[in-house]
Order: C-alpha cells, then structure tokens, then sequence
C-alpha cells in the first residue's frame, strides 16, 4: 500500500462515500418520457450534488424537462464535465432489480450513469479551486438530447475540453470514437382496395415497403463500418384490404460525416417500386460522430496521467453508439468519453458497477480536470 500514489489511495478512501450517493441517484428512478419523474430525479441530483460540492445547481428546464447546472468562478470556462440523470428504466424497475452494493454495484440506471454523477460530483469536491469548471446533467440524453442540445453545445463553446461521464467500454477502455447516427421513417401511402374483389384497383403500400427494406439495407457498408437496419414496420388495417399505408423505421450509424450524409441522400432519393404509392421520409442525421481527431490529445493527456498515478494503462475504445459527447466534438471541442464507471450490461437487467475501479476512476477524473485547468489558453491542449 505505501506505494499507491496519494492521489489514489485519498480516492479510494472516498469510496464508501460514492457507493452510497450512487445508490440514492439510483433509488430515485427517471425514465426519459416521464417528465414528472425526471423532475423528482433533477431534485434529488440537486440535493446530492449540493451535498458533496456544496453549492445548489441552476435548475433549467426546457419544454418541461429539468437539467441542472453548477459553475464555479466568474472568469472563462474551461472544462466542461458532462452527464445525464434520465435513464431507460420505467418506474417500478426498482422492486424489481433493487439497489444492491458489493463487490459490484447493481440497480437501474448504476451503469448508465447514476454511479458517473457520482464520480462527477466526488472529483469536483476534490478539486483546490474549481474555478471554471462547469457540470452540466441534462434530463433527456436517452431519447437524444432533443431539449438540451443547444444547451449542451452553448456550455461547450469556449471550453479546452468536454469530459463525458459516460460508463467505460469493455474492461474500462475510454470512449475515443463513437459513431454518428440517423433516423428515418418512410411513410408509403397508396390506395386501398377490396383484396378479394378489386385488388388490382389498389396501390398495396406494404409491398412498396417490402420492395424497399432491400434497397434501404444495401446502403450498410461493412468497410467503412457503416450499419443502416430496418428496425419497425407497421402496415395494413384488415386482411381484405389492400394496405394504403405502410411504415419502415431506420437506424443508421456511420463513423465519419461523409457516410451519414451518403445515406441520408440515398435514403430520400429513394423512389417507390409502385408508381402509385408516395413515398415521405421524415427524419434525419441526429448525431454527428466523435472521431478521433477530437479526442486524441485528450486521451494521450489521460494516458499519461494515469501512468503518473500508477493506475493500469488507458486503452481507447470505438463504440457504436452515440452520447452527447459527439455533440460537443462536432462543436470543434476536444472531448472525451467513457470517463465514468465501469461495467456491463447498460439498458440489461444485469447492469452492473465495479465496485473497486471506482476509486482509480475517482483519481483519474479529479487528476485530468485539475490538468486542463493548469492551462493558459483553449487553445493549449495538445
């Protein structure tokens, strides 16, 4: 134990504490769609994160969702830490999969990212001085950011780096890529008919649809790790009716710009099969991607902290889906990601914590925002 850097071992001295305040985010349960509950969540964040850096958070709601706000300092802001309170959990989860802390950490939500808030407000607490530190904990990031986004972007803009609570990757690798993401829904509308009597009076919509999902699946491209997957369908209203209307959902990840947009101009080009069935594509690109561009120096800065404090080496992850993360990235803001706890099983029942890896987690995340602060100039980092 005397060789455990100092930094670490007072983390680890504070786990009982993170245990503990993770488990009161998680009992309060906070399903994205339930805006009533959302906002029993921003309370007791609120009420958490007010009782470990002692200061109450600016309470901002946004087409009746509640996010919540702290900042330290009146000069620049230079780090921007990054999370959310909303889960994908309904109410009643909890009874069903309570609180449970041990060698792992279990609950709806301790993943994704009730235990990372924790860690969040824990690393702020240590800081000496958090002067320009700002914490932003949206209440919509599960259904993709619809009412925080701008917000999310406005207290990125200016900072030396966006640093995301979200869980680790596999064994606790940071998040250095994530993939973009879109999604369509393609309304086919034709004309309805009697199946038995006059079928060829009708525009079957289903068939138009059925023609398409083919189309639509053949702009996935496994070189550039680009997914486009049909993912819903609705159709019909009776067996004797021809349908006249037909509905596909459509979810799209790609790594880089260049692709979404090559979906996005194939998937609206798309012209039905049945010259009697209209075609409506809503939807779009949500999402651009994190690339690695923008967390490069980020990660090598991390990196090379955690050797400092004597902690495993980092290894960097490219995942599939998307976090606010990407946003800020798109902004033209170093950023990065999977800084929070780490585990398994997010949105599974089995979700679950390491327990002991949140103590180094604690130490890295304090370390790095300390460092970023040490600069001089947004434009400094490496």
């Amino acid at each position: 134990m005397n060789d455990v850097h100092p930094r670490v071992a007072a983390a680890h001295d504070r786990l009982a504490e993170v245990v503990a305040d993770s488990g009161r985010l998680i009992r309060c349960e906070s399903p994205s769609a339930d805006l009533a509950a959302v906002a029993r969540s921003a309370d007791r964040v609120a009420e958490v994160g007010a009782a470990i850096v002692g200061a109450r958070p600016e309470r901002i709601v946004s087409a009746g969702c509640v996010h919540l706000r702290w900042r330290w300092g009146d000069g620049p802001r230079r780090v921007l830490v990054l999370g959310h309170h909303d889960t994908v959990w309904p109410l009643g989860t909890i009874d069903a999969i309570p609180f449970e802390a041990g060698d792992r950490i279990r609950g709806p939500g301790c993943l994704d990212m009730k235990a990372g808030l924790a860690l969040a407000f824990h690393a702020i607490a240590g800081l000496d001085d958090p002067s320009g530190v700002t914490l932003l904990v949206t209440g919509d990031e599960e259904l993709g950011s619809p009412t925080s986004r701008e917000l999310i972007e406005a207290e990125a803009e200016g900072c030396a780096a966006v640093l995301v609570l979200e869980a680790g990757a596999d064994s606790g690798a940071l998040k250095t890529e994530r993939k973009g993401r879109a999604h369509y829904v393609l309304t086919f509308t034709g004309r309805a008919a009697h199946a038995g009597l006059e079928p060829h009076l009708g525009a079957n919509a289903l068939t138009a649809l059925g023609s398409a999902v083919g189309r639509v699946a053949a702009l996935a491209d496994d070189t550039e790790g680009t997914s486009v997957t049909p993912t819903g369908a609705e159709a019909g209203t009776a067996d004797n009716t021809v349908p006249e209307l037909a509905t596909l959902r459509i979810d799209v990840r790609a790594r880089t710009v260049a692709e979404l947009v090559r979906v996005d101009t194939a998937t609206r080009g798309l012209v039905p099969a049945d010259p009697g069935v209209a075609l409506e594509v809503a939807g779009g690109i949500d999402r651009p991607p994190l690339e690695a561009t923008m967390t490069a120096g980020l990660f090598r800065r991390a990196s090379a902290l955690a050797e400092g404090l004597g902690l495993a080496p980092l290894t960097g992850a490219a995942v599939g889906g998307g976090s606010d993360g990407n946003l800020t990235a798109a902004a033209g803001v170093p950023t990065l990601d999977g800084l929070g706890a780490v585990g398994g099983g997010a949105h599974a029942r089995h979700e679950w914590v390491d327990t002991a890896l949140l103590g180094d987690r604690l130490a890295l995340l304090t370390a790095l925002i300390e460092d970023v602060l040490a600069e001089t100039g947004a434009g400094d980092l490496p």
